[in-house]
């Protein structure tokens, strides 16, 4: 038996703003846009490389959901993005105006710094230490 995660959903304002970032900024690709009705759109991105799991960008219908946009982990770092060269992201991430919440720092299980998305959400940039 095979089971993973295929998605998170991440609730976000705008869907259009949400892939500019995503796509743009953190390099993800689009996986599928399409619409589902005159307000809302089935949203997919993943990172480069990814094969399995996908950010599902759900635009906020009403204000319960609204109210949870950039806080969906009550203020904890929510996302781990995992690389295989920390320097290299974190360059180019810089370069594309995200928003780092602290310096790059080299911990026992790698290489890591947390940065913002325009959300609100905060994520973890991490390079593993090879095992």
């Amino acid at each position: 038996m095979k089971q993973f995660i295929s998605a998170i959903c991440l609730v976000v304002p705008d869907y259009d703003q949400a892939i500019d970032f995503y796509v743009n900024c953190l390099g993800f690709t689009l996986v599928e846009d399409t619409q589902m009705s005159p307000t809302k759109r089935w949203v997919t991105v993943a990172p480069p490389g990814s094969k399995e799991t996908k950010l599902l960008l759900a635009k906020a219908d009403g204000s319960d959901q609204a109210a949870s946009i950039g806080t969906q982990a009550g203020g904890r770092v929510f996302l781990f993005l995992n690389t295989d060269d920390f320097q290299r992201d974190f360059v180019k991430m810089e370069q594309a105006g995200v928003i780092f919440l602290e310096s790059p720092r080299h911990e026992a299980y790698g290489s890591v710094v947390v940065f913002q998305d325009p959300f609100g959400n905060k994520w973890d940039l991490i390079e593993p230490k090879p095992q």
